[in-house]
């Protein structure tokens, strides 16, 4: 008896979130700029729970290390394949970057891409996660507009 098949996820909607998650990192990476990066991607999947997956990253003037083993790395793109695929709810991607000290900035996956998320709803999820944890404050910046390679996917009001 030959083994099942797993589904291939090979139609156009699959298609076209993957070559986003492509560009959005590579959006990404450049507007952060050098230094060590962390990256987070959190969702709710519609089952209620919450999934989520980091990637370390450092760049460097001509060169990207990934600190992560390739399943990691997998793991992370999926998810947010996943995310500007609209197949899970309510999810955002934060940066936090270590230089003279740490900086955080995130994104909120909406219609497609990564939006600037506000500022203030960053610093109190950023505040709330860390009130119990010695490590050094983390200062909330406004993240980057980052260009999307096929115009707006949205109406902006």
């Amino acid at each position: 008896m030959p083994e099942p098949e797993l589904p291939q996820p090979y139609d156009a909607a699959t298609a076209s979130a993957v070559g986003r998650a492509l560009h959005a990192l590579t959006a990404l990476l450049p507007a952060l700029g050098e230094g060590s990066h962390e990256l987070n991607i959190t969702a709710d999947h519609t089952d209620g729970t919450e999934v989520s997956a980091d990637l370390y990253v450092s760049v460097e003037p001509g060169s990207l290390r990934v600190d992560h083993s390739d399943e990691e790395f997998v793991q992370f793109f999926m998810l947010l394949t996943f995310a500007l695929d609209n197949s899970v709810r309510d999810a955002a991607l934060v940066a936090t970057t270590a230089d003279a000290g740490l900086r955080a900035c995130g994104w909120d996956v909406r219609a497609g891409w990564l939006h600037p998320m506000d500022t203030h709803e960053l610093h109190e999820a950023v505040t709330s996660c860390s009130a119990d944890d010695p490590a050094p404050p983390v200062a909330v910046c406004h993240a980057p507009e980052l260009h999307h390679p096929h115009g707006p996917t949205e109406e902006r009001s």
